[in-house]
């Protein structure tokens, strides 16, 4: 099994290491055979290359089973045509990882930013290669318009195809869970937009009887986040509602770096930490690796569903114990969440509680 690792910016190297450390802890246990190549991208590849994604790396990841992808600072990146590729709307668009899975749950030995006795266990499927982001939703040039200096427009593009499909991932993923749906839209003002995407997931769901289909209104979605979190399940938006959504919820659950994240295709998956690249606490051993080491172990479990391989479905699930292992643990925690050690302190710790 290949698996093609790109470190990125900022603490990116720094939590991949972590990460990278207890798979191949997982891959000694399991016997999986993991070969692990490396590519740059992001600002090292910008100074080197003159882009932060090269034509080439994008090309080769087509050939790996699996990518690992650390954070990007794509907010500073310069302009596209000056090479400040953003490099994950990148590999969704033109890899076709179009389902970006977030889950998000409290924990009962972590504090969490809900109101007392509330809880958080849900999954939140975006469209990743649509929606209202200028650089995915034109086949030529830039969904952002400005016709005059004082007036700016944006196209959105929802599809009947992208709209089925994440719908279709989203029942499949209930049907393992608690067999809920909550389909986010604004269809009160998006009429055809909106109104489309609630179509297609409304049809999907007629495949799926076992599993209660409810819909709400986004803005209505962040409040019953707040209020009322145990209603969710299973989440499915487009693209923006999505990306808003679930840092929302994470942030809700604890915090975004205790959340995994992967871009998922028909035939290609990727790990990827839901928070930023930190630059402020870069290379100071500072990060919690927490959220890029359930991302890789979210990637084993795409890879184990999708090749029918129980010993990678057992190796993430190891991976995550590991990882709540050393959580519950206050003196095994990184500062951010109320504790002393360091990224690799930590990212050792869990190799050892999966190798225990």
């Amino acid at each position: 099994m290949r698996l093609l690792v790109l470190p990125g910016d900022g603490i990116g190297p720094e939590i991949v290491a972590s990460a990278v450390e207890v798979l191949q802890a997982a891959d000694r246990r399991f016997g999986l055979d993991i070969q692990l190549d490396y590519e740059e991208v992001g600002f090292i590849s910008l100074r080197k290359h003159g882009t932060t994604l090269r034509r080439q790396v994008l090309e080769k990841a087509r050939a790996y089973d699996g990518l690992i992808l650390g954070t990007q600072s794509h907010a500073d990146y310069p302009a596209p045509e000056a090479g400040g590729r953003n490099i994950s709307a990148a590999f969704r668009v033109e890899l076709d990882l179009y389902a970006n899975v977030r889950p998000a749950r409290t924990r009962p030995y972590l504090p969490s930013n809900l109101k007392p006795g509330k809880s958080m266990d849900l999954v939140i499927m975006r469209e990743a290669t649509e929606g209202f982001y200028p650089d995915r939703n034109m086949s030529r040039g830039c969904g952002e318009l400005m016709p005059s200096p004082d007036m700016a427009l944006s196209v959105r593009k929802i599809t009947r195809r992208c709209s089925e499909r994440i719908a279709r991932r989203a029942f499949e993923l209930a049907m393992t869970r608690r067999r809920k749906v909550t389909a986010i839209h604004k269809a009160n003002s998006f009429h055809m937009t909106d109104g489309l995407f609630l179509e297609c997931v409304r049809q999907v769901a007629r495949e799926f009887p076992h599993v209660q289909l409810d819909d709400l209104l986004v803005d209505a979605c962040t409040a019953h986040l707040v209020r009322n979190p145990e209603r969710f399940d299973v989440l499915v938006a487009e693209n923006f509602y999505g990306d808003i959504l679930s840092d929302l919820a994470s942030e809700l659950s604890g915090s975004l770096g205790l959340a995994g994240s992967v871009m998922a295709g028909d035939q290609l998956c990727c790990a990827q930490a839901q928070h930023g690249s930190a630059p402020d606490i870069e290379n100071q051993d500072k990060a919690n690796p927490t959220s890029m080491i359930l991302s890789v172990a979210m990637l084993l479990e795409w890879l184990g569903g999708h090749r029918d391989a129980a010993a990678w479905r057992a190796a993430a699930a190891a991976m995550h114990a590991a990882a709540e292992t050393v959580l519950a643990n206050p003196a095994t925690r990184t500062a951010d969440i109320g504790g002393c050690i360091g990224t690799k302190a930590f990212g050792e710790a869990v190799t050892a509680a999966l190798l225990a």
